[in-house]
């Protein structure tokens, strides 16, 4: 045990890292709980290209939440407060909830919507939901994450939280997350309300909320205090930004023109990648993640 337990030594209750770690757990929620009585009515209202738009969107968060909770394990492995390892558990434990929602909306509402429609079931790991810019983002993400087995030198955090909070989720997932919420909310035209997954991803986007605020904070940090080369972090995710734009193109592809399109999609992820850039670049810019309070008071 390498930390004494002398009172000067008590948790730091005023860290970022702690009021994240409370935040959370005053936030909890609990995937099974989320009532999705009205999805499974509303969904049939679907028509059959929107019907696979949907299936194909949450494959997509589903398979993303399932990688980032393996990938995020090294960071736990080697940041060293304990206010940190306290949040970073919060993440951990999070990002399996998410997945864990993912599943239970696939097993209860898109599979016997399928039936309904006289489909062929399929699974969520379905090779037909992913194509190559997907897969090529989250393995570089991968990547990255494992490197700091081998070094957490400064350069090596900031590459690692570049990938997995600002672009991954800062970016690519919050602008997921604002096309479900639109497009599922009863206001837009063409696509029926569907109370319970946006419940859930409104849930969802305040707990990522504190992932990105936790990861931004931190680079701003080894830019700061570990003169880390602020460029390092601009070209990281410059070099990404092909992948998430891809990304975020090819999810939005639809044959109907219900919902949001291509354009606004890659349009907020644009704006996205910019906001986070110029949170990095101020030093009075707040970085909660996203547009609710979710920082710590």
């Amino acid at each position: 045990m390498s930390r004494a337990m002398a009172a000067e030594n008590a948790l730091d209750r005023t860290s970022r890292a702690y009021r994240y770690y409370r935040n959370a757990v005053e936030r909890h929620w609990d995937p099974a709980e989320i009532d999705l009585s009205v999805d499974r009515e509303r969904i049939g209202e679907l028509d059959a290209a929107t019907f696979d738009d949907l299936r194909r969107t949450l494959a997509l968060f589903g398979a993303g939440e399932e990688a980032v909770t393996e990938d995020l394990a090294p960071l736990a492995v080697v940041l060293e407060g304990i206010e940190d390892q306290l949040y970073v558990t919060t993440q951990l434990y999070e990002e399996a909830k998410h997945t864990d929602f993912f599943d239970r909306y696939w097993r209860e509402m898109i599979l016997p919507a399928t039936d309904d429609r006289g489909l062929e079931r399929s699974s969520p790991t379905d090779e037909r939901w992913f194509f190559p810019a997907y897969y090529e983002l989250f393995d570089r993400n991968e990547a990255a994450m494992a490197r700091l087995l081998e070094s957490d030198a400064a350069e090596d955090l900031a590459r690692a939280y570049s990938h997995y909070h600002l672009t991954i989720e800062g970016i690519l997932a919050q602008t997921g997350y604002y096309a479900v919420q639109m497009n599922y909310c009863g206001e837009t035209p063409g696509l029926p309300s569907l109370p319970g997954l946006v419940d859930a991803f409104t849930r969802i986007r305040s707990d990522e909320g504190r992932h990105v605020g936790f990861g931004m904070a931190k680079l701003k940090a080894l830019v700061r205090t570990e003169s880390v080369d602020i460029d390092l972090i601009h070209g990281t995710v410059n070099d990404l930004l092909p992948l998430t734009q891809e990304v975020a193109r090819t999810a939005a592809a639809s044959d109907e023109d219900a919902g949001l399109d291509e354009d606004d999609l890659t349009a907020y992820a644009a704006e996205k990648r910019l906001d986070r850039m110029a949170q990095l670049t101020d030093a009075n810019a707040d970085v909660s993640g996203v547009e609710e309070p979710v920082a710590p008071e």
